[in-house]
């Protein structure tokens, strides 16, 4: 399987993806600049986490407009995966990817701690590899990660099953103390109507490997793995 990690100025969890993709993963993997309009050779494409031109603006609003998005967004209509992580996923709803916004956290703190995510449902590209109902331990790192929606939204997306990941305590209850940021029904990651774009703020990059803290990160990017030899 052959990844491409998107570099736009300002991004900076790049060099972490590339790492686990290539030694943990021995995947092929290659990064894109920001300026890069041709992403046939990819079976998935990553933006990863950073500050994206600096968060000015908003975050990932000036990103959206770089020219390797046009090329992302064709690339998701013909069905390759694309994965946005932390301020990817910002940049993916800005660029109109996924629905909805993520707005400054409701402590109007920056978060940088372990949440737990609890699977919503694992017959996704992109969670395949766990189970329904699983805990995964994943870091976060953010200050704007308070994912908002209108109510039809919110409910397009519960009812069919676009929630992948929400925040919960460690035994799966959700409720307000397991919400580190104040995400509505404390989302913590979405796909689209196909089902092949999915954003996420929290960082499975930062957890695969034990010498780190955990290695939870790792259903994630085997679940793509498996999707390329498999089609699960």
């Amino acid at each position: 399987m052959r990844f491409g990690v998107v570099v736009f100025p300002g991004t900076w969890s790049d060099a972490d993806c590339y790492h686990v993709l290539d030694e943990v993963f021995k995947q092929e993997v290659d990064y894109v600049w920001h300026k890069e309009t041709d992403l046939s050779r990819f079976d998935c494409v990553i933006l990863p986490g950073g500050f994206s031109y600096g968060d000015y603006l908003r975050c990932g609003a000036i990103a959206r407009f770089s020219p390797v998005m046009r090329a992302v967004e064709e690339f998701a209509e013909q069905g390759g995966l694309v994965y946005g992580i932390c301020n990817g996923f910002q940049i993916l709803c800005e660029s109109g990817l996924l629905p909805g916004v993520l707005i400054r956290n409701e402590s109007l703190q920056f978060r940088c701690e372990w949440a737990n995510l609890r699977i919503e449902h694992s017959t996704s590209p992109f969670t395949n590899a766990g189970i329904k109902g699983q805990i995964l331990r994943v870091p976060i790192s953010h200050g704007e990660g308070n994912y908002h929606a209108d109510a039809k939204t919110i409910a397009a997306l519960e009812d069919s099953g676009r929630v992948l990941f929400r925040y919960s305590t460690g035994d799966g209850v959700i409720n307000s103390e397991a919400n580190p940021n104040g995400s509505i029904n404390n989302i913590a990651g979405i796909t689209n109507e196909r089902r092949n774009v999915l954003g996420m703020m929290p960082h499975p990059e930062r957890c695969c490997e034990s010498v780190v803290g955990g290695e939870d990160g790792k259903i994630i990017f085997q679940s793509l793995v498996n999707h390329a030899l498999t089609g699960a």
